[in-house]
């Protein structure tokens, strides 16, 4: 395993250092490894990671690869978690971005996440936006979050495809994470999105939605290869199924 002495500081060290090194310890006989392609993750300067959500123990096995890969990761999380004692204080000394939904301050975040990349730090995007609703995981339709900062930055847009955690809980369980399954947490990061030809254009619904297209099919390659399987044709679409809404 790569060496967190390899990372380099940032605001949040102090924070995030510790962190990882608690959640390792908890994760490692809990969870084998699986992890490839890590040489196509920038070593420094500002880049957007996005990872297809699978279940609510995901964010902690990416956010573990990501730091033993070298970056701290940016997670943009929900603003209700950074109103919990002592886990909000460590989101906020670990320099996490949240997220108000449905808010007249939800584009608050996306600011927050362009100021980070500015600075050179790694922001972890999902684009689907919330864990898969497609009942078998697969990634569904994006949000344009991710397309929106890749444009407006310039930043490369570095897909993960994750497969594993669902073991722990599956999509959008919520309750005791099954600990004694010791799932393979597969990691694959796949080359930067290609949206160079997009850069110049008007950022206009057209644009946006291309550029996400781009993006949930580089993921879903990805989640392809982990699962050695082929997804549907069609992404699952939450904002059709007014069971949803």
């Amino acid at each position: 395993m790569p060496r967190l002495d390899v990372v380099n500081r940032e605001p949040g060290d102090a924070t995030i250092r510790p962190l990882v090194k608690v959640l390792n310890v908890v994760l490692a006989p809990l969870s084998r490894r699986d992890w490839a392609g890590t040489d196509r993750l920038p070593a420094t300067g500002g880049v957007i990671v996005v990872a297809n959500h699978i279940s609510n123990a995901d964010p902690l096995a990416l956010g573990q690869f990501l730091a033993y890969a070298g970056r701290w990761p940016r997670f943009l999380a929900k603003s209700s978690l950074f109103g919990v004692p002592l886990v909000g204080g460590l989101l906020r000394g670990a320099g996490q971005i949240p997220v108000e939904r449905g808010s007249s301050h939800a584009g608050d975040a996306l600011a927050a996440a362009r100021a980070a990349l500015t600075e050179g730090r790694a922001v972890v995007v999902y684009p689907e936006g919330t864990i898969t609703f497609d009942p078998d995981l697969w990634p569904m339709r994006g949000r344009t979050g991710a397309a929106r900062l890749a444009l407006a930055t310039g930043c490369p847009v570095v897909p993960v495809g994750q497969w594993g955690a669902e073991e722990f809980l599956h999509g959008r369980t919520v309750g005791v994470p099954r600990f004694w399954a010791r799932p393979t947490l597969r990691m694959l990061v796949g080359a930067p999105v290609p949206l160079d030809d997009l850069r110049d254009r008007p950022v206009d619904a057209a644009v946006l939605r291309d550029a996400t297209e781009r993006i949930m099919g580089a993921l879903t390659v990805l989640v392809e290869q982990l699962r050695g399987e082929t997804a549907p044709v069609e992404r699952f679409d939450p904002r059709a199924d007014r069971t949803l809404s």
